[in-house]
């Protein structure tokens, strides 16, 4: 542990190269953009400022589509809104005339709300539901755009905005919208980097696990939708005035898949990746003129070759430190001593209980009157032949099954079935039968997600790099790495969990677990897939656990491991309860022993 916390300047500086590491890119692409109008014409100028707006509406779309994972196609309609509620405002069609970006920002707030309308849907829509209800909205807009003739001038369209000196030249509007491609890319960064773009992340990914952590999905889809909505309507306000012109016919299909196809390109969960993806897709047309009628046909073959050929996109090319091959006489070494510097002991003075709790899943009774008692420092076994109901009972404390009958509570406090965000807000944290871990982070931020209610910085705060912000990511990085070295894995925290052995995500699992504190962990057979060595030490770092004042309830099918370190064993049987008491009593109740142990 004194490796792992007592060395703040190498940590410091190993941060700052990290950082370094992270934004070089970013600053030679805008090196690039800075010097462009020294060795270019205003061809290019209008190439590069199409680009740049593009971009500031892909920046926000990425989270939704490349972190959240939702298929987003129809955002062009967005774009369209905010186009003609800039160019209406300016033009004074509906009020006085306002100045440009006065109307720019109230376009920002439109599309925020408007996104929110959008993404309501994806709260109970996944995949292509929710992308068929985005198309769904991008024709509505175009059609009230047609139909509205006194407003937006309907078939004929409506003069886009004109901003005022120095940027109504060609060059000057290049570095406008260069301005906010910048400034957009920084506060994306900022959300990405924070809790709230893990989060993202593990709604994608691992939803189940994210629940475990606390992680509010609506709370979370919500705000990325807002931010995502503003940032599309600035960029149609932006898009109408390089087009001077606008029609409905000014946003198309295609641009809507090109900003789609854009993400991934880029690869999910990177801010780099989808940045060159647009930058490509803007100048490709350019570069293949004549190919543009086939722009249909091409943006499909490419979608294919990026699914067939790099499925993670320019970031998993980009990503060259997780090419580096692993060790693979890895070891796991927990160091259970350490615990204490990094976990606080619990209170102690609550038990988890079941009363009567009852579950049917048609005319199965998958749990039948379960009475069950977990004490703070207890180690609980709960063990049983398969399908006797054990992960079952470890759902219903979670959350995940409503019961039909029963109580479970907490002390005096009842907990509310079938809300699993709230469980880890109640000190009660989970592993899973199968590791639900995110593949494509690396092992620090998956434990980071563990911590995700700890933060105490808003999403404004993450957004703009707050110093609260700074401290909730200072605090959970530092007490993720502590976690690592328990567990015996400090040395692959910056590897993606993707590249790790089953053994290790098993391991994983509980370090993020470990992140809440929690007065009463549930292990799902963490022992599943261990070599015998490594159960050795996971028994030890259980007790170390339970030695804190939590008590854990371990569902587990390695009798010795349960027999060598449960104070309390519960045998389940078609759901109920075959027998109940120490070790020593259950190792010879003759009816544990014929249905399940054996002999």
């Amino acid at each position: 542990m004194t490796a792992v916390t007592a060395t703040p300047a190498r940590s410091e500086n190993r941060a700052w190269r990290g950082i370094g590491v992270q934004i070089a890119p970013f600053l030679a692409i805008l090196a690039a953009a800075m010097i462009l109008p020294f060795v270019s014409n205003d061809y290019w100028a209008l190439i590069g400022t199409r680009a740049a707006i593009y971009w500031v509406l892909v920046s926000g779309l990425n989270l939704i589509v490349g972190f959240a994972g939702h298929l987003a196609i129809g955002y062009v309609a967005l774009l369209t809104l905010g186009a003609y509620t800039t160019s209406v405002l300016v033009a004074g069609n509906v009020m006085p005339p306002l100045d440009v970006f006065a109307a720019l920002a109230i376009a920002g707030v439109v599309g925020a709300v408007f996104g929110v309308v959008v993404g309501l849907p994806a709260l109970r829509l996944r995949t292509f539901y929710f992308a068929m209800s985005t198309l769904g909205f991008a024709t509505i807009v175009a059609q009230i755009a047609l139909a509205w003739q006194s407003v937006t001038g309907g078939g004929i369209g409506i003069v886009g905005p004109e901003f005022p000196a120095p940027f109504n030249t060609a060059w000057g509007y290049y570095y406008l919208c260069i301005t906010f491609a910048a400034v957009c890319t920084w506060l994306t960064a900022n959300v990405a980097h924070s809790r709230f773009g893990r989060a993202l992340i593990a709604i994608r990914d691992a939803e189940v696990a994210a629940e475990a952590t606390g992680i509010s999905k609506p709370r979370m889809l919500i705000a990325i939708f807002l931010f995502a909505g503003a940032l599309a309507a600035i960029a149609g306000g932006l898009f109408a005035s390089l087009q001077t012109y606008i029609t409905p016919d000014a946003f198309t299909f295609d641009l809507s898949v090109l900003f789609f196809i854009a993400i991934l390109i880029g690869g999910r969960g990177s801010i780099l990746g989808p940045m060159l993806g647009t930058i490509i897709l803007t100048i490709l047309p350019e570069v293949a003129a004549p190919l543009a009628a086939w722009s249909t046909f091409f943006y499909a073959v490419l979608l294919l070759v990026i699914v067939l050929v790099m499925p993670g996109g320019i970031a998993a090319l980009l990503d060259l430190r997780n090419r580096r091959p692993l060790a693979s006489n890895r070891a796991i070494v927990p160091r259970p001593a350490a615990l204490a510097e990094c976990f606080r002991k619990t209170a102690g003075d609550k038990t988890l209980k079941l009363r009567g709790v009852t579950l049917s899943f048609g005319n199965v009774r998958a749990i039948d009157n379960l009475d069950l008692d977990v004490k703070p420092g207890e180690i609980h076994g709960l063990i049983g032949p398969n399908g006797s109901g054990k992960t079952t009972t470890l759902n219903v404390i979670s959350g995940y099954y409503v019961a039909k009958g029963g109580t479970i509570g907490l002390g005096d406090r009842m907990l509310q079935p079938g809300v699993p965000t709230l469980r880890a807000h109640h000190g009660i944290a989970r592993t899973f039968q199968t590791p639900r871990v995110i593949g494509e982070a690396s092992v620090l931020q998956n434990v980071m997600i563990g911590g995700n209610i700890d933060g105490r910085a808003s999403f404004v705060e993450a957004l703009f790099a707050l110093p609260r912000n700074r401290r909730d990511e200072q605090m959970l990085t530092e007490k993720a790495r502590a976690l690592l070295g328990v567990v015996g894995l400090e040395a692959l925290a910056d590897v993606r969990a993707d590249r790790l052995q089953h053994s290790e995500l098993r391991f994983i699992e509980i370090a993020r677990a470990l992140m809440l504190e929690p007065d009463f962990l549930l292990l799902d057979e963490p022992a599943a897939g261990l070599s015998g060595d490594e159960i050795e030490r996971l028994a030890a770092l259980i007790r170390a656990i339970s030695r804190r004042g939590t008590g854990l309830l371990l569902v587990e099918h390695h009798a010795d491991l349960i027999f060598d370190i449960c104070d309390q064993v519960t045998v389940l049987n078609l759901g109920r309860i075959l027998a109940a008491g120490t070790p020593a009593e259950i190792r010879v109740h003759k009816e544990v022993v014929s249905a399940y142990l054996g002999g």
